[in-house]
């Protein structure tokens, strides 16, 4: 089965900071081990929301709001896409993963 490993973004993300020297090499060492798991398909970090815009549908119309947006709770700062066995196994791996942000995410 294939999942969606979301990270969310929290407010030192959405203002740019980025990980620590450290952090970088242990997310860089959970990729590898992933990838040489078998179960990367792929993965990524966002940019902050102030880069981005929404489109919002309604009917046949479509709005563009542009970033950037406040509530940091909803936003997404990077994402896995994995090709697991089962929940079971993706749950497995994420608790082995690096905090990628600073604090509490």
């Amino acid at each position: 089965m294939r999942v969606m490993v979301l990270v969310k973004a929290t407010k030192d993300s959405e203002a740019g900071a980025m990980p620590s020297t450290e952090l970088l090499a242990a997310m860089g060492q959970f990729n590898e081990d992933l990838v040489n798991a078998g179960l990367m398909l792929a993965g990524e970090g966002l940019r902050p929301s102030a880069q981005g815009k929404r489109v919002a549908f309604e009917g046949r119309n479509r709005t563009v709001i542009d970033g950037p947006f406040a509530a940091t709770g909803e936003l997404v700062a990077g994402f896995w896409l994995w090709q697991v066995k089962d929940m079971d196994e993706a749950v497995a791996w994420v608790k082995r993963c690096p905090n990628p942000m600073p604090g509490p995410s």
